[in-house]
């Protein structure tokens, strides 16, 4: 028997090497258009591999997977981040959990992943080609099975010989990335981080929290990209201009109001430059009182009136800016789309229109959030695949 695996990815090495760990007699090929298989792992999490997440915040999968959460719990049935953190271990590869949840291999070192796979894959004599593009089934004459891993095809050429065999495409758009902010205040805080801050596009349904950083192009930090995930279709169809709103807190109204009231009382010779309730940087607490109050950001605490108070608190709230472009690191980022999930029967990811043919990882439309989620997609849907051949 002999499976051949289009993309040298992170899904197509856990596909090759589970399918030899079940079926040793299994001839097994991996096929990958660039001369580097596992470029992607390299450059993950800052070149640490933040290869899953704990989910230990996640109360529904749509939570972390805007795109094909209701087939990742389905297969979560058969393989979720318990089990991928048991197989890592298990294969030599000790994980750490961070605070925030996100997963890493406790050398802090994407090679630990990628040393395991190749090592694993030698062990089990996988064949590698590299520099190989496969555009047709026809050049697979021989192999019994096929697996597509090739990632995702942000310009959509990568998929037209699939589109050709029948199966519906979701057009693919970036998701997880930056946005760019033309304001020279803004720019002027670049390297400022906000712990915990709320980002929304005003007349949606599209928000984020999380940390967030401020550059010299425009905003970054975990919030947004999760925003960039949520919001990815509605920010291509808007060709990336629109609307941003910032709650600097993560707080609500009431709560703000009275912290500026309280401060009011208890220190209220302060002035508000050099003192502030919310514990905000103070750049960016000068920039936000300039924004609210202009000429009258100098006073003292005890100077403000009700209409101080209420653009203050609307500042500290719905800070507005203008998302003018994406910034995006091409080797870094995710695509939205792909093969559609009605093209795939959902319990085994085998295609609907070609027998023997599957699909696995971000060629899929699934796509998640910053912090391990799309990584956890590409374990689960190889093992997936990988049991459904047997």
């Amino acid at each position: 028997m002999r499976t051949a695996i289009i993309g040298g990815g992170a899904a197509g090495f856990f596909l090759a090497v589970n399918l030899k760990e079940m079926m040793p007699e299994m001839d097994v090929t991996i096929f990958e258009r660039s001369n580097r298989v596992l470029a992607k792992v390299e450059i993950s999490g800052g070149g640490r591999c933040n290869c899953t997440n704990s989910f230990g915040q996640v109360t529904d999968l749509s939570q972390v997977y805007p795109r094909g959460h209701r087939l990742m719990k389905r297969l979560f049935n058969v393989f979720n981040h318990e089990d991928a953190y048991g197989w890592f271990e298990n294969h030599g590869v000790p994980l750490v959990t961070q605070e925030d949840e996100c997963v890493f291999p406790q050398a802090q070192d994407s090679h630990a992943i990628i040393n395991c796979f190749l090592s694993l894959a030698r062990r089990h004599h996988v064949q590698i080609c590299t520099g190989r593009k496969i555009q047709s089934m026809d050049e697979l004459n021989g192999y019994d099975y096929v697996a597509v891993t090739t990632g995702g095809s942000p310009k959509g050429e990568g998929l037209r010989w699939l589109a050709a065999l029948g199966h519906e495409i979701e057009a693919p758009v970036p998701s997880l990335f930056t946005f760019s902010i033309a304001d020279d205040k803004l720019h002027a805080m670049q390297g400022l981080v906000v712990e915990n801050a709320a980002v929304f596009i005003p007349g949606t349904k599209y928000r984020a929290e999380g940390p967030l950083l401020i550059t010299h192009w425009g905003m970054s930090g975990p919030a947004i990209l999760k925003l960039s995930s949520y919001a990815a279709r509605h920010l291509a169809d808007s060709q990336y201009r629109a609307p941003l709103c910032v709650n600097w807190l993560c707080q609500g109204e009431a709560d703000i109001q009275h912290a500026l009231r309280e401060m009011g009382i208890r220190q209220p010779q302060k002035q508000l430059t050099t003192y502030n309730p919310f514990g905000l940087q103070q750049r960016l607490w000068a920039c936000l009182l300039e924004k609210a109050l202009d000429q009258r950001a100098s006073l003292r605490w005890s100077e403000l009136n009700k209409k101080d108070v209420n653009r203050l608190v609307n500042i500290l709230m719905n800070d507005n800016y203008q998302i003018e472009g994406r910034a995006a690191f091409k080797d870094e980022f995710v695509t939205c789309g792909g093969i559609s999930l009605k093209a795939v029967n959902p319990s085994t990811l085998e295609s609907r229109h070609v027998p023997h043919l599957y699909f696995a990882g971000e060629v899929l439309d699934i796509d998640g959030i910053t912090g391990g989620f799309n990584f956890q997609a590409a374990w689960t849907t190889a093992y997936t695949v990988a049991r459904s051949i047997l």
